[in-house]
């Protein structure tokens, strides 16, 4: 593929653009973009608050003192004017307002138009079909690189199993499936997107068929993420129950995207359990979560147990932990790979979110454009900054 840097838009006032800078995961993304943003990288906050950013702003010149003149921008999710405007003052838009399916369309739709490449953290995949939808063409028109799903929905994921299918051989079919495990909280935030996604079931039926309907085929070539059956996995003596998230989602259209995945490429998605009592509970637990979801009273109820905006404390994220096992396996070969971090929901994925930013504005990247995944868009060159970010990917075992 060619390389090219996306750096020469003429008319941007700046490099990157944080919108929700204020919220929980957006303070910590701004935070660590104040700490490790390169010299000279001409970035802004933006938000619908002008007293929180302001606030925002000092904490930030506390620790970085050249932040004490961050441009501070007053936007409102909702004020398609004011999204407009946004995106067409930045070469790079990262945004961490949602739930997305309810405040992040017209910010996709302004990239889109002004050929600004975005990142986003959801895990919501009525939203991700419904922009792959509406605003794909356009941005590939426009040169956009629409990249959701740039935190641990679902990166780990992503990458973990493209780092896992370069280490098998090529041009036959390969097999791989992640395994799950973490012992972290969920932020309102964070809880409210998921009840969101769980009580909108056929809207995201729905937004699956549209997206089915415009997709090209792939010819000569297979790609397949379908949900596991619960079992017992002799490869990482855990029990496996089946993530229906976004991830294994994203992870097969990085594979139809890219011919390294083979002529034929299955990919399985778990959590992994230790003991088979957890295993049965948190099988139980989700039933009931998606059930209550379905209820709007319950819905909010829920929602409000947890207000957005806030998380866990910083010792409680600073105990937190995850780690991805995948076991991939191919042409007589079979590998053993992990990805491993801190605390995934919130220090990772602000240092994912950032760092995916970063690589837009920043890193000579393969030609892409349109809707396009952080493998497809970035892969190894962001790989190379979450590595050195502390982010381990590793091979455990290979045969």
């Amino acid at each position: 593929m060619n390389e090219h840097v996306h750096g020469s838009r003429p008319g941007r006032d700046f490099d990157l653009v944080l919108f929700g800078a204020t919220g929980f995961v957006g303070a910590l993304t701004a935070e660590y973009l104040a700490e490790h943003a390169p010299a000279g990288c001409r970035w802004a906050l933006a938000g619908r608050d002008p007293g929180r950013l302001e606030r925002l702003r000092e904490r930030l010149a506390a620790l970085n003192p050249a932040c004490a003149d961050l441009p501070l921008l007053r936007a409102d999710a909702s004020d398609r004017q004011a999204m407009r405007e946004l995106a067409a003052g930045t070469r790079v838009l990262a945004t961490t307002v949602g739930p997305y399916i309810w405040y992040g369309a017209e910010l996709v739709a302004a990239c889109a138009e002004a050929g600004t490449d975005y990142v986003d953290l959801t895990g919501e995949p009525e939203f991700v079909d419904r922009m792959y939808v509406e605003h794909d063409l356009r941005a590939r028109e426009t040169g956009a690189r629409l990249v959701h799903a740039c935190g641990f929905d679902s990166i780990p994921a992503d990458l973990g199993a493209y780092f896992t299918v370069g280490r098998l051989p090529e041009g036959v079919p390969l097999r791989v499936d992640g395994f799950l495990r973490s012992n972290a909280m969920a932020s309102g935030g964070t809880l409210a997107s998921a009840l969101t996604a769980l009580g909108r079931g056929p809207q995201t039926l729905a937004a699956a068929h549209a997206r089915r309907l415009h997709e090209p085929r792939l010819p000569g070539r297979r790609v397949r993420g379908p949900v596991g059956a619960p079992r017992f996995s002799r490869e990482t003596g855990t029990w496996a129950l089946p993530l229906p998230t976004l991830d294994p989602r994203i992870v097969a259209r990085s594979a139809a995207a890219l011919e390294r995945y083979g002529p034929d490429f299955r990919y399985r998605h778990y959590a992994s359990v230790r003991h088979l009592p957890v295993a049965v509970g948190a099988t139980a637990a989700v039933g009931a979560a998606a059930a209550l979801a379905q209820v709007p009273a319950a819905r909010r109820w829920l929602m409000g147990r947890w207000e957005p905006g806030r998380g866990p404390d910083a010792e409680r994220r600073a105990r937190s932990w995850f780690t991805v096992r995948f076991v991939g396996e191919g042409g007589g070969r079979r590998v053993l790979t992990e990805v491993s971090g801190g605390d995934p929901g919130y220090g990772e994925t602000a240092k994912m979110l950032a760092q995916s930013a970063l690589c837009l504005a920043y890193d000579a990247l393969p030609e892409t454009s349109g809707q396009v995944t952080t493998a497809v868009a970035m892969g190894d060159a962001l790989l190379d900054r979450l590595q050195k970010a502390g982010i381990r990917f590793r091979v455990v075992a290979e045969d």
